[in-house]
C-alpha cells in the first residue's frame, strides 16, 4: 500500500505527548490512506480529550476526516475553559488522584474517586452512566471510546493539579459543603448528634460541627482548618482573578 505523507505541526501545549522529533513544527508522517485523523493523532501519543480542534490546510475538521497526501494538519489544545456539554459539570477521579479528589470535594465540587484499582473498563463505564468527566494521567484509560468525557492530569503535584483543573473547567465552588471522605453533601449537626464521634478535648474545645448525610462522618474546625482554609482562599482568589 502507497503511504501518501502529510505534515503534522502540534501545539507546544501538547508536546509532552510526542517525541521530541515532533516538537519542530510541521513535520512529515506517513499515513495508510484509510485510518481517520483522530487515530493519526492518536498514534503519536496525544490522547483526543486534549485536542481542541484539528485544522487541515486552514479549514477545521473533524477527527473522522480521512487525511490526504500533501496536507498540513495542525493539532491545538482544548480551549480554556472547557464547556462540557449536558449534565452538570462531575468529576471521577481515578486511584492515582486522592487528594486532588479531597481537594476539590472541600471546595464542592462533585467529585466521585475510586480508591481502588477497578480497571479502566469500570471507570470508563461509570463516566459514561454518571456523566462525569474522567481525570487520569493514563493516556489509554483517557483513549476509551465510551467515557463521557475526559481530561489528562498534567502535574503530579496535587497544587499544580488543582491549579490546572480549576483553570481548565472553571467548576463552580461551594466550599465546606461537600465530605472529603465520601463526596456526600454536609449539614449542620448539633454536638449531641456527633457526640460519639468526639474525643474528650474536641468535645470540650468546639460547638459548632457539620455532618455528611451520606457517611455520617463529622467535621470541626480542627487543628488543620486554617490550612484548609488558605487552600480554599486560594482557589476562590484564582476564581475572582479568572473572570
Amino acid at each position: 500500500m502507497n503511504r501518501a505523507e502529510i505534515h503534522v505541526d502540534v501545539a507546544p501545549a501538547l508536546h509532552l505527548f510526542v517525541p521530541a522529533a515532533r516538537r519542530a513544527g510541521a513535520t512529515p508522517l506517513g499515513t495508510d490512506g484509510v485510518s481517520t485523523l483522530g487515530h493519526v493523532v492518536e498514534s503519536l501519543g496525544v490522547p483526543l480529550t486534549e485536542v481542541g480542534t484539528l485544522v487541515v490546510d486552514g479549514r477545521e475538521v473533524p477527527v473522522s476526516h480521512i487525511p490526504q497526501a500533501g496536507e498540513t494538519v495542525r493539532v491545538r489544545p482544548v480551549e480554556r475553559p472547557q464547556r462540557v456539554p449536558g449534565a452538570p459539570l462531575r468529576f471521577l477521579l481515578d486511584v492515582h488522584l486522592g487528594t486532588l479528589a479531597r481537594r476539590l470535594r472541600l471546595l464542592g465540587v462533585d467529585t466521585a474517586y475510586e480508591s481502588t484499582d477497578i480497571g479502566d473498563p469500570a471507570l470508563a463505564a461509570r463516566s459514561a452512566a454518571e456523566k462525569r468527566v474522567m481525570l487520569s494521567r493514563d493516556r489509554g484509560l483517557l483513549r476509551r471510546r465510551e467515557l463521557w468525557a475526559g481530561a489528562f492530569v498534567y502535574s503530579t503535584r496535587p497544587d499544580d493539579q488543582l491549579h490546572d483543573v480549576l483553570d481548565r473547567f472553571s467548576p463552580d465552588l461551594n466550599p465546606w459543603t461537600r465530605c472529603t471522605a465520601c463526596n456526600g453533601l454536609l449539614k449542620q449537626a448539633t454536638k449531641a448528634e456527633v457526640a460519639d464521634q468526639l474525643k474528650g478535648g474536641t468535645r470540650r474545645s468546639y460547638d459548632v460541627f457539620a455532618q455528611c448525610t451520606d457517611c455520617g462522618r463529622a467535621y470541626w474546625k480542627g487543628a488543620h482548618h486554617d490550612q484548609l482554609e488558605a487552600l480554599v482562599e486560594r482557589a476562590l482568589s484564582m476564581r475572582t482573578h479568572g473572570d
